[in-house]
């Protein structure tokens, strides 16, 4: 069961295409001319916008191959553009890459973060451009918090080096954790809460499901919305729906809900809209300002999309367009002398 759109847009705000064909990704992200996709079997694969014939679209070609250490399934691919890295999840380990080459950065340069359960990048870090090839000054470090079985442990990460800032005690551990600024919000496999890591104080949110006596299946979801101030979008089961409750930093909820027939494998932000990932398959849009459906994109008609994964690029990425392409196609045009 989907919704369907309560003040559809004329122009719908997503268009769904297929840039990759034949590939069964874990996890992916995108940044400019280039995507990188994960896989099961520990597989690393980078794939960038090319075009072998003027008179051809240009299409995604894959340019590298490699696999992480141990050939682990890659849990979470980040991009860290204003520093050039990435970092990889793969069995409890972060690794550290370079961009847009996806080489290993050397263990003696910069050693694998290990005992990881999720981690979490400052989202405003996280939107940073890539400096200008003219500049020649340092990029600001990245601060990004790795959650450990019973602790947070935060750090600052600039192109070559990793440093140690502080850890902060989580007795019950996290499963997911999303930042922004000195706010973090986490969930386990039970409850949401709040954490202001300047304090290292913790308010309690919303439980992940509020049937306390039926098991749950459903994963947690978390989205950053807001970054000055801090604010996060929540998702909690009520037994007949799941509603969304976005908080501030402080824990306050603000805006008001949003409400999906079925528990979100996934929830993203890009403004002005939420985008959800529903059991069925089908992907809703909400605008965030009148929290209404603008659109819905429906399921594929066929297995052959599995459709495991919804990720947001912050800094965009491009897309060849048949349309404008059509448009641009050469025409003879007669001179009149």
């Amino acid at each position: 069961m989907t919704s369907a759109p309560t003040k559809p847009v004329d122009v719908p705000p997503f268009q769904l295409q297929t840039l990759i064909g034949q590939f069964n990704a874990r996890c992916a992200q995108a940044l400019g001319s280039e995507i990188y996709m994960g896989f099961t079997n520990g597989e690393l694969i980078r794939f960038a916008l090319q075009a072998d014939d003027p008179n051809t679209l240009e299409a995604y070609s894959m340019i590298s191959r490699q696999s992480v250490p141990n050939d682990k399934p890659v849990e979470e691919i980040v991009l860290l553009p204003s520093i050039s890295r990435a970092l990889v999840l793969s069995d409890h380990q972060i690794h550290f890459y370079t961009l847009p080459a996806l080489d290993a950065v050397a263990p003696h340069i910069m050693k694998p973060i290990r005992h990881v359960v999720t981690f979490a990048v400052d989202q405003n870090h996280l939107k940073r451009p890539a400096p200008p090839l003219s500049s020649s000054a340092s990029p600001e470090p990245v601060d990004l918090c790795i959650i450990k079985r019973t602790n947070i442990a935060m750090y600052g990460l600039s192109r070559d080096r990793l440093f140690y800032q502080k850890e902060v005690p989580l007795p019950n551990g996290a499963v997911l954790a999303r930042r922004s600024g000195q706010f973090l919000c986490i969930a386990d496999k039970q409850q949401y809460g709040v954490i202001d890591l300047a304090n290292a104080s913790l308010t309690p949110l919303m439980p992940v499901s509020q049937v306390f006596d039926e098991p749950f299946a459903g994963r947690p979801g978390i989205c950053v919305t807001g970054d000055n101030p801090a604010e996060f979008l929540i998702l909690s089961w009520n037994g007949a729906s799941t509603i969304g409750i976005f908080v501030t930093g402080q824990g306050d909820p603000v805006r008001g809900t949003l409400e999906w027939p079925a528990h979100p494998r996934a929830v993203v932000f890009d403004y002005p809209y939420i985008a959800t990932l529903l059991p069925n398959r089908t992907v809703e849009i909400h605008s965030i300002e009148t929290h209404s459906i603008v659109q819905v994109v429906p399921a594929p008609s066929d297995d052959t999309e599995p459709r495991v994964a919804l990720v947001a690029a912050l800094s965009g990425y491009l897309v060849p367009s048949t349309q404008k392409s059509e448009k641009m196609r050469k025409v003879p045009v007669p001179l009149v002398r």
